[in-house]
C-alpha cells in the first residue's frame, strides 16, 4: 500500500511539474512582457519587411500609382526642361510629351509588380546580426538594408522595361531616346565650342534609361520607407501580435 501511495504521488508530483512547464513556455509566447528572444526579432521584422514591400508594390503597381503620385512620378532630367517649357509651341507637342511621361510611369508601374520576389530573398536571407541592428536603428534601417540587398537587381529588372518605353516611336517615327539624344548632342555641341566654354556651359552626360529607372527606384523606395516608419511610430500598422510585440519594444 505505501508503494502504492509512494507511485501515485510521485506521478502526481511528475504531471504537475509537466503542467507547469508547459504553463511557462505558453506564457513565455503569449505574455507580450516577456523579453523578446532573438528569433521573434528575426520573425517580426521578416513580417514587417513582407508587409512594408508587398503594400508599397501593390500602390505602386496599380494603375497611376506612379504617374499620379506627385512623390515619386517619374519626370524627364532638369537638362530636359527646354523641351517641356517648350513643347505647348510645337503642333500636338504637350500631347507628346504627356505621351512620353505617360509611358515611362506605366513602365515603372508594370515592373514593381514582379520586385516581389527579389524582396522576398533578401528578407530570407536576413541574419540575427541583421535583424538586431535595423530594430535598434533608425526609422528607415529596413529599408536601407533592402536598398543594400536588393538595389542592383531591381536596377536590372526595371532598366529594360523603361528602355523599351522611351525607344517606342511617339510620332513621326521619333522615339523619346532619339529626341533626348539630339537634344543632349546638340547642347554638347554648343557647350564645347569657344562661346559656350566663354559662356560657362557644361557638357550634358546624362543617361536617360539610367536615370528614368534610378528615378522610378528612389520612388519605389521612398514608399517602402514610409510603411517602415508607420510600422515603427503606429501601433494600429502593427496588424499581428509578433509586430505589436516587436515594435512595441521599442514604444519605450
Amino acid at each position: 500500500m505505501k508503494i502504492k501511495n509512494l507511485f501515485l504521488s510521485t506521478t502526481l508530483v511528475i504531471l504537475l511539474a509537466g503542467c507547469a512547464e508547459v504553463m511557462q513556455l505558453s506564457q513565455q509566447y503569449l505574455d507580450t512582457d516577456a523579453p523578446l528572444t532573438q528569433n521573434e526579432i528575426i520573425a517580426g521584422l521578416k513580417e514587417a519587411l513582407v508587409t512594408g514591400t508587398n503594400n508599397s508594390a501593390n500602390i505602386l503597381g496599380a494603375t497611376d500609382g506612379y504617374y499620379k503620385d506627385e512623390l515619386v512620378k517619374i519626370v524627364l532630367p532638369p537638362e530636359a526642361n527646354i523641351i517641356v517649357e517648350n513643347a505647348g509651341r510645337i503642333p500636338g507637342g504637350q500631347k507628346l510629351l504627356d505621351d512620353v511621361l505617360l509611358h515611362i510611369n506605366r513602365a515603372a508601374e508594370d515592373a514593381v509588380s514582379e520586385a516581389k520576389p527579389i524582396f522576398i530573398k533578401s528578407i530570407t536571407n536576413m541574419t540575427i546580426s541583421d535583424g538586431i541592428g535595423i530594430l535598434k536603428g533608425d526609422n528607415n534601417a529596413a529599408t536601407e538594408y533592402l536598398h543594400k540587398t536588393t538595389y542592383d537587381q531591381l536596377f536590372q529588372l526595371y532598366r529594360p522595361k523603361i528602355k523599351a518605353s522611351v525607344e517606342k516611336d511617339i510620332a513621326a517615327g521619333i522615339s523619346t531616346k532619339e529626341s533626348w539624344d539630339s537634344l543632349i548632342g546638340k547642347w554638347n555641341k554648343l557647350s564645347n565650342n569657344a562661346i559656350g566654354q566663354m559662356a560657362g556651359f557644361k557638357p550634358v552626360d546624362t543617361q536617360l534609361e539610367d536615370y528614368l529607372t534610378e528615378k522610378a527606384l528612389n520612388g519605389l523606395f521612398l514608399k517602402i520607407a514610409e510603411e517602415e516608419k508607420q510600422i515603427r511610430k503606429d501601433p494600429v500598422a502593427r496588424v499581428t501580435g509578433l509586430l505589436k510585440k516587436v515594435f512595441g519594444s521599442l514604444d519605450s
